[in-house]
This record gives structure tokens, sequence and C-alpha cells, in this order.
């Protein structure tokens, strides 16, 4: 590949990994508000907890392919970004 090419997929893997970043925030966000103050009080973090665990269940129901997905998930989240 050109330079050009490696410089503008660096830059789009760089914001992809801050788009996760600020959407592990809002889940983060969506959970505590849920805690604090219940679920049917939050307008636009309603849900986030029934979906996590629903999201939960569904790895843990799926057996082995549930633990491969779960793999796949944390080695995604766990990868670190290469220094540029």
């Amino acid at each position: 590949m050109e330079p050009s090419n490696m410089q503008a997929f660096t830059w789009i893997k760089g914001w992809a990994r801050e788009l996760m970043d600020i959407m592990l925030l809002f889940i983060a966000l969506g959970v505590l508000v849920q805690i604090i103050f219940g679920s049917n009080n939050v307008g636009f973090f309603s849900g986030v907890t029934a979906n996590l665990t629903n999201f939960i269940m569904q790895l843990g129901n799926g057996g082995f392919v549930g633990l491969i997905a779960l793999l796949v998930i944390v080695a995604v989240f766990s990868k670190k970004s290469s220094p540029t």
C-alpha cells in the first residue's frame, strides 16, 4: 500500500477506537444512572442494564460458541493501539 493509504487506515482505526471508548463511557454512565435513579426514571438510558443482561445471558447460553464470542470481544477491547 502507499503511505497515504496507510495513514488513512491509521486515522480511521484511531477514530473508531475513540468512538468505541465514548460508547463504553455511555454504557457505564447508563448503568450508573439506572442504579441510582431506577430504570423507569431515566428516559435516554432506559433499558441499558436489561440489554447488557440479555447479552450476557445469550453468551452464557451459547456454550462453546458463546465462549469463543466472549474471547473475541475481550480481544477487541483489550487490544492496545499501536504507537504512531
